[in-house]
């Protein structure tokens, strides 16, 4: 069963494709600049037969053209059947599209990204028939990012880091970085790259760390939690609605449990300075009774 650690992985890629850029430069490949690129449908089953299904698949169409095909696959373990699996792929994507194909290989530990870059041999042993060579991402070549600074500089680069390096021994200094850096983002970002890492991270203790990030609220200038930074920008007569999704948000991530009755009340509040305060008080409650004790003591 594919896990959520293993689709974070290559997920990333088609919906943050500005990732190819660093990730290139990394692997010493050059990139066309200006590049324009689309995800592909990763399903590579002929007719009928055996399924076979690539993790994703994307193209890169420079504007002077000389464009590829990218073919990316997440790795947990060393897995001897995968050669022949990779050569089919990029095959039947270069017979499919008429156009060069790369397998780009992600990896979250160091022995298995040894293993994945192979070269894979197929044929007899004294004939090579087939050669692949697949680019390989893993905890030997994504840099490790302590500082905020420079992880706001690319929160693309900087989330892939964390989720490359969640078993890293400097995983919670990477993950803390990675949260001061988020007090600059906007509020669509910081959502995306939240959940992203908290799926991403899935099994590791990792995970746990970057909850307590997201929800302790100490990382930022000013009285707000890192939610309250990022969701309370705009102008006045979207307040309110950002407020009350800030206040949801760090209820959900703190593990609180949300009544209808609570999520109704808490949508429909407009009152600027109750939202504040509740947002405060988001970060340390147990229950949603206790977010709105205070409320009834003043009445």
């Amino acid at each position: 069963m594919v896990s959520s650690r293993h689709e974070a992985a290559h997920r990333i890629f088609q919906e943050r494709p500005e990732l190819l850029a660093p990730v290139f430069r990394i692997l010493d490949v050059p990139l066309p600049k200006e590049a324009a690129v689309e995800v592909l449908t990763p399903d590579a089953t002929e007719i009928r037969p055996l399924e076979r299904r690539v993790d994703s698949v994307l193209r890169v169409d420079p504007p002077d053209g000389g464009g590829f095909l990218l073919a990316i696959e997440a790795q947990g373990r060393p897995d001897p059947d995968k050669a022949v699996s990779w050569a089919y792929y990029l095959a039947f994507l270069k017979a499919k599209h008429k156009r060069p194909a790369l397998l780009l290989v992600v990896c979250q530990d160091k022995s298995t990204a040894d293993w994945a870059a192979g070269p894979f041999r197929l044929g007899l042993d004294d004939w090579t028939a087939l050669s692949v060579h697949p680019l390989v991402l893993g905890p030997g070549n994504v840099p490790v990012i302590l500082d905020p600074e420079e992880a706001a500089q690319d929160l693309t680069l900087a989330t892939f880091s964390a989720l490359t390096h969640g078993s890293h021994r400097d995983a919670p200094a990477i993950l803390k970085a990675l949260a001061r850096a988020m007090g600059t983002a906007d509020p669509e970002s910081v959502s995306y790259y939240s959940e992203l890492l908290e799926i991403g991270l899935e099994g590791f203790p990792a995970k746990d760390t970057w909850r307590k990030e997201m929800s302790v609220g100490t990382y930022f200038p000013g009285r707000g939690t890192l939610i309250e930074e990022t969701f309370l920008k705009g102008k006045a007569e979207g307040q309110t609605q950002e407020r009350a999704l800030a206040v949801l948000r760090v209820l959900e991530k703190r593990g609180v449990a949300i009544p209808a009755e609570a999520h109704d009340r808490i949508t429909a509040c407009t009152d600027l300075d109750a939202l504040g305060r509740w947002l405060d008080l988001a970060v340390t409650v147990s229950t949603t009774d206790e977010l709105f004790a205070v409320e009834e003591s003043d009445r």
